[in-house]
């Protein structure tokens, strides 16, 4: 039995049996329903705009996407002056908010276009300002410069960033001017085909080169910088100096994590501590997001609020509770400023200041409607975001958590209640609330962590409810007082208890992280999968009534699509080191060589990396031995083999890479040899081969980016936002 309800103050209409008339009456009166609720879809509609101008084969034009916005927004008035059906308004306005952020997007794009080193790595001298020190990589520290010269370059073709990996022991500070030296080139291309593309990420930050130091850092005489990178300078050495006193305080074994949870510097987290923290599902809590702003924002509301109900006079005579929103506020968009401004604090503030905004002006805090608005403002500021990982799951996991909270049931209140019924009452209302909350947000944020990060946490449910206590109630709220009396010299027994909660927390990590299939790789579904389990979620968040079910087999599509056969080989960006597949294990070529990036191509495709010995390396070569599953070679050196030695290999061969130039002869015996070049590369970046009966495929990953200003190979021109050439 299928039954429709109307909500328009007529009788619901009587249950029927399953048909298709009744289904259809049920989509009618849903549909009637929703249309009130049509603005919850626009951050939807804007962010997939914004997302396919990211993933578009070609730079399209800002006329075009302008005319396509105009266009569409002039045909929605006229069908609303027409009194057009609601269904026709609502998807005509969807389909503007999509135009819109397209062209949101192209305009951003435009904006901050900055000159882009080309050709290969080369030894280069920089003199320039060290404007903050990030997150540090698999080689170490790294530091943002922005650079005042650089040797081989006129000022119009000068990164406006760069970031340079550093020593261990010489970390320079923010705001000091410096000199070096360091091999530099353009950002690298996708590690595989179709992976994450850091070139897209670092256009937006008009970080222009990347690279790592040679020798020591020396200080420099330089002409002062611009009044807003001083600004920024001062904001970013004032971080590093509470880092760098909060690890004082706490000492190296929680300070590390308290100072990233403070400042968002990470420099002192070991890697020991990131492991246990991924495997256990609580990584999240080390990178400042919408978690810390909620606790410090709830915290500093609940204290202000209580400090005025406690104050008789003036409870009387003030809003207590504007007053602390006000409180909560600037306690956000401080804790904002302190962290740096990374991205997912910029959108965790924005969220938490519409909700505090919306207690000021009377309107409910946490409402998908509030959701719905700070959404859009974040996709307008920035709407790259629409293509980062962090946004999509943070909003997702939000749009779940706020829908939970508007369907979950309000307890009634009992008069006279005695409190050994009340305080139990309570806790196991806090506790269902718990679960719910974890494994909502963990549901919600699953399709995108499987598809991009390649790692499932079994045990992160239960180890999120272990560590959610320790640090709603004592990480974050001792860690935010220790901080504020901190330059007084007064934070220190603050800080000590937030370290005692902190070494909890990386005991509740490593017990899961321990455990018995703590973390399982899954590979990567096919990209347009994702947009399907991404609407299945909307669906289920915003959508009222029983069609909503609709999203739920939709939102499992990354889980239950079907994966295709892995490849058989990759290729590293510029030919240095290659990997081959042998059942579910990616065996690595050369294990010191572009590790990082073989072992995320291997994630991808659900594969673990192993390092047996099925090839034998020298210093310049790779020969596939007795058993290898793909007989490849590679000759790893940038200086191309000899006709000797290149047939030697080629007898020996299937797939024969040569990271140099190929040779002006190519040798008869590589006649039926798939060989593969620096041009090659220089053409197509990564590869991943696929074994076929007629022989070859080769996948390249620069056909899958497009010809974007990010995605154009080394040593071609860039345009300017005027469609000229330019540096």
């Amino acid at each position: 039995m299928l039954g429709v309800e109307v909500i328009d103050g007529a009788s619901p209409a009587p249950a029927t049996r399953f048909s298709w008339p009744g289904l259809a009456a049920l989509a009618m009166a849903e549909l009637r329903v929703n249309a009130e609720r049509a603005f919850l879809w626009t951050p939807v509609a804007f962010g997939l705009g914004a997302a396919a101008y990211l993933e578009a084969g070609r730079e399209p034009s800002v006329w075009g996407l302008g005319g396509l916005a105009l266009l569409l927004g002039t045909v929605w008035l006229i069908l609303r002056r027409r009194e057009a059906t609601t269904f026709v308004l609502v998807l005509v306005g969807l389909m503007a908010f999509g135009a819109a952020g397209g062209l949101a997007a192209k305009i951003r794009s435009d904006r901050v276009a900055a000159p882009i080193m080309a050709g290969e790595r080369v030894v280069r001298r920089v003199d320039g300002f060290v404007v903050d020190v990030v997150s540090p990589g698999a080689s170490g520290p790294r530091v943002l410069i922005a650079p005042a010269s650089v040797s081989g370059l006129s000022p119009e073709r000068t990164p406006r960033r760069i970031r340079v990996t550093i020593g261990e022991n010489e970390t320079p500070g923010p705001g000091r001017a410096v000199r070096l030296k360091a091999m530099l080139g353009p950002p690298p291309p996708p590690a595989a085909p179709g992976s994450y593309d850091f070139a897209r990420d670092a256009w937006f930050d008009s970080v222009g080169g990347v690279g790592f130091t040679i020798g020591e850092i020396a200080p420099a005489r330089l002409d002062p910088p611009p009044w807003r990178l001083r600004l920024s300078m001062a904001v970013n050495a004032f971080r590093w100096s509470l880092a760098e006193r909060i690890l004082a305080r706490m000492g190296p074994g929680s300070g590390g994590i308290g100072a990233a949870m403070v400042t968002g510097h990470e420099a002192w987290i070991t890697e020991e501590q990131t492991q246990a923290m991924r495997a256990s599902g609580l990584a999240h809590i080390l990178s400042i997001s919408g978690l810390h702003m909620a606790i410090v924002g709830g915290f500093v509301f609940g204290v202000a609020r209580l400090g005025v109900a406690a104050w008789p006079w003036l409870a009387l005579r003030a809003p207590g509770k504007k007053i602390a929103a006000v409180a909560g506020l600037v306690a956000v968009l401080g804790y904002l400023v302190i962290s740096g401004a990374p991205p997912p604090a910029e959108r965790a503030a924005i969220t938490a200041s519409v909700a505090f905004l919306a207690i000021l002006f009377d309107r409910r805090a946490i409402t998908l409607h509030g959701l719905a608005v700070a959404a859009l403002l974040i996709l307008a500021l920035k709407p790259e975001t629409a293509g980062e990982p962090g946004f999509r799951m943070s909003f997702a996991a939000t749009a779940a958590l706020v829908a939970l909270a508007e369907s979950w049931p309000q307890p009634v209140r009992e008069i006279s209640t005695p409190w050994w019924i009340r305080w139990p009452q309570a806790g196991f209302t806090w506790l269902a609330a718990s679960v719910a909350a974890s494994l909502v947000a963990g549901l919600a944020t699953a399709p995108f962590a499987m598809q991009h990060f390649n790692r499932v946490a079994v045990w992160g449910l239960p180890a999120n409810l272990a560590v959610a206590p320790l640090s709603s109630f004592v990480i974050m709220p001792f860690l935010a007082v220790g901080t504020l009396l901190e330059p007084f010299g007064l934070g220190a027994p603050f800080l000590a208890v937030a370290g005692w909660g902190i070494d909890g927390m990386v005991g509740i990590a490593n017990a899961f992280a321990g455990a018995q299939g703590a973390q399982r790789i899954v590979a990567s579904a096919p990209p347009q999968v994702l947009v399907i389990a991404f609407l299945g979620l909307m669906i289920l968040c915003l959508w009222r009534g029983k069609l909503r079910w609709i999203g739920a087999p939709l939102a499992l599509a990354v889980a239950l699509w079907p994966r295709p056969a892995p490849p058989d080989a990759w290729i590293a960006a510029d030919g240095a080191t290659a990997a081959v597949r042998s059942g579910d294990a990616a065996v690595l070529l050369r294990t010191d060589a572009k590790r990082f990036g073989a072992e995320l191509w291997a994630r991808r495709r659900g594969l673990t990396p192993a390092t047996w010995s099925l090839y034998a390396c020298d210093k310049r070569i790779c020969a596939p031995a007795l058993g290898a599953p793909v007989r490849l070679s590679l000759a790893w050196s940038r200086k191309a083999p000899d006709a000797e030695t290149l047939s030697g290999l080629c007898v020996n061969s299937e797939v024969v890479v040569i990271r140099g130039a190929a040779p002006e002869r190519i040798p008869p015996l590589c006649a039926d040899t798939v060989l593969l070049t620096a041009e090659d590369f220089a053409r197509g970046g990564a590869a991943e081969l696929y074994r076929r009966s007629d022989g070859w495929r080769i996948v390249w990953a620069q056909p899958l980016r497009g010809d974007r200003p990010w995605s154009r190979p080394s040593g071609s021109r860039l345009l300017t936002p005027d469609g000229t050439g330019g540096g």
